[in-house]
């Protein structure tokens, strides 16, 4: 079995320096509930919702299971990635990079796994993404089945190391599938300008108005220069590949829209961030449809 190196061990164990506790919730003058609130034993901040007192929050120690089980499926990791919101979340850049030129050899793109263990009541989950070198997009396609697996929420997930082995080598098997929907919306058609108007509407006039302008040059400029730096040739009448059309969406959603906090973020923290937003979702959706 593959072991973690000492590198990846201390980067997960130094993002997640803090535990999650359980304590009891109390109504008005101090009347007894049956819940239980999670706190961050570093910043005693809320963490998901309240749970009952059989719920076992999970630990750091449980994270570190998943992304050991990620490098015996994926023969190694050679880099994580963490950042917390109401749960774990990691990224794990396998050792061996299975890279597929989706456009010669200027458009790579490569397998990313993705574990995302939060306080909802819910299964873990760990998904096989992919991350573009030309745009440095780190996203996850939803329409692509397999692609994602749950992974049942249990106290010290260690001992259960070959099954979640198992889990993480079926996940491994999705990656052709990936690629095939990949190349699949690399050779589709779209009008950017109507993909853009079926994601964000016909602004009204006013301030709404300038946003949309200043939004929609935003990703016709990430369009024209991932294009270029692809050897594509000039955008003709409007038209670019469906695969385009997503990425400068997502690009766009992850790398340049405006949110708080984006220092506390950082860039991984803007990817989970855009795994969730309206507009990648939709644009997902187009791209599959045309």
């Amino acid at each position: 079995m593959n072991s973690l190196s000492t590198s990846v061990i201390d980067s997960v164990r130094s993002s997640f320096a803090f535990s999650v506790d359980k304590f009891p919730l109390s109504g008005p003058e101090s009347m007894r509930t049956p819940f239980y609130g999670l706190f961050r034993s570093d910043n005693l901040s809320v963490v998901g919702r309240p749970v009952t007192g059989r719920y076992v929050p999970h630990q750091t120690e449980d994270v570190l299971a998943l992304v050991e089980a990620a490098a015996n499926a994926f023969d190694g990791v050679a880099e994580v990635r963490c950042h917390f919101s109401q749960g774990h979340y990691v990224s794990i850049q396998p050792s061996k990079e299975e890279r597929l030129a989706v456009f010669d050899k200027a458009d790579n793109v490569f397998p990313r796994i993705v574990i995302r263990a939060g306080y909802d009541g819910k299964a873990f989950k760990a998904s096989l993404g992919y991350y573009r070198d030309l745009c440095r997009n780190l996203a996850i396609l939803r329409r692509v089945s397999g692609t994602s697996v749950n992974i049942r929420h249990s106290v010290n997930l260690r001992p259960k190391m070959d099954e979640l082995i198992r889990t993480f080598s079926a996940l491994k098997g999705s990656w052709v599938k990936l690629a095939d929907a990949i190349q699949h919306l690399e050779s589709r058609q779209v009008q950017i300008v109507d993909f853009l108007r079926d994601i964000y509407g016909t602004p009204e006039p006013g301030r709404s108005e300038t946003i949309h302008r200043n939004r929609t040059e935003a990703i016709l400029q990430r369009l024209v220069d991932e294009r270029f730096r692809s050897g594509r040739p000039r955008i003709e009448n409007g038209t670019v590949s469906a695969w385009e059309a997503y990425n400068a969406v997502q690009g766009f959603v992850q790398h340049d829209a405006t949110r708080k906090n984006v220092a506390r973020l950082g860039d991984y923290g803007r990817a989970v961030a855009a795994y969730s937003d309206a507009a990648v979702i939709a644009a997902e959706e187009l791209a599959f449809a045309a």
